[in-house]
């Protein structure tokens, strides 16, 4: 807790500081790869369950990387609301199609997750073909991370954070605040085994569509509660990491997750699914080499050390591009 005795002029300066979210909220990124360990079969999960702790951490890597590297940003989102009305025929679902039609330049603008996620893929799966466990780990996780993001309704909608329609702050509430508050004791984690995905571009194209679906009732739901409930009930000021910030209050977060009639647990619990599901789809895809000899002892050190270059080169940069 934060001591209540500061010196007085720290306050206002503390009191102005606003919640800020990290895509699904690193809490929500690392349960959801720790998560999909666990749906995995035996024949992985040799190599996945001793690197239990390695994937959650890294799952976090994609974000604090936005701060240090300009391309990274539009991997995270698709605007899908920028190509017309659902389901977005025209828009080309393969890569080069959508290059010719739109030119490059526009697609980074307007972002390019679902295409990333089949590299990603791509990636995983030359990484169990060629034996290399820091390289197989490493891009599971990040795809782990790539995948939840898709499935976070706000990453598929130009109105990311409620920019157009005065609700700004909303990312931050949905896809991380009710997920810190609500998803222990309250959300169902068991999404049954990994199953193979016989197209994977289908899948991610499926994914972010449900999600540009859903952004409507994200940011409608919210802009009816806010006005129904008592404006000075709003928001809250708590202590994190060492600081008092300006946060939903939890009063209103329960309204809304209320409200949202279990939207965010079936998100998460798919993000979960999806996740196993990629990562066992990319095995098999490999030819299903054996992982048990891949556990490398001296794996974890060297790979720790780049998680701890990686996080403080991130709390002490600015996040390039837009902001959630």
């Amino acid at each position: 807790m934060l001591p209540l005795l500061r010196p007085v002029f720290l306050l206002p300066a503390l009191l102005i500081l606003p919640f800020v979210a990290k895509a699904w909220g690193f809490f929500a990124h690392e349960r959801i790869n720790r998560l999909a360990v666990f749906s995995l079969p035996p024949e992985m999960l040799v190599l996945f369950k001793p690197n239990l702790e390695y994937l959650a951490a890294q799952a976090t890597a994609p974000d604090k990387r936005r701060y240090l590297l300009p391309a990274e940003g539009a991997r995270h989102y698709i605007d899908l609301d920028r190509y017309g009305r659902p389901p977005y025929a025209e828009l080309p679902r393969g890569w080069r199609e959508a290059v010719e039609k739109y030119t490059e330049d526009s697609l980074q603008r307007n972002g390019v997750l679902p295409w990333h996620l089949e590299r990603m893929m791509y990636r995983l799966t030359r990484c169990f073909m060629e034996g290399n466990t820091a390289a197989i780990l490493k891009t599971a996780a990040e795809l782990g991370h790539y995948i939840g993001d898709a499935y976070v309704p706000l990453h598929a909608c130009s109105n990311h954070n409620g920019q157009y329609t005065g609700q700004h702050g909303i990312h931050g509430l949905w896809e991380s605040r009710l997920p810190e508050l609500f998803a222990d004791g309250q959300y169902d984690y068991w999404t049954g085994k990994a199953a193979y995905i016989p197209a994977p571009r289908g899948h991610f194209w499926q994914v972010v569509l449900e999600s540009a679906v859903a952004a409507d009732s994200v940011l409608h739901i919210e802009k009816t509660l806010s006005m129904h409930f008592p404006s000075d009930q709003r928001y809250a000021y708590e202590p994190r990491n060492g600081l008092l910030v300006r946060n939903y209050s939890t009063a209103y977060a329960a309204a809304y997750h209320g409200r949202l009639n279990g939207m965010v647990e079936r998100r998460f619990r798919g993000a979960v699914h999806s996740v196993a599901s990629c990562w066992y789809t990319a095995w098999v895809n490999a030819g299903q080499p054996s992982l048990a000899k891949l556990a490398q002892p001296g794996f974890q050190e060297e790979t720790q050390r780049e998680l701890r270059q990686l996080d403080s080169l991130w709390k002490h940069g600015k996040i390039i591009g837009r902001p959630h």
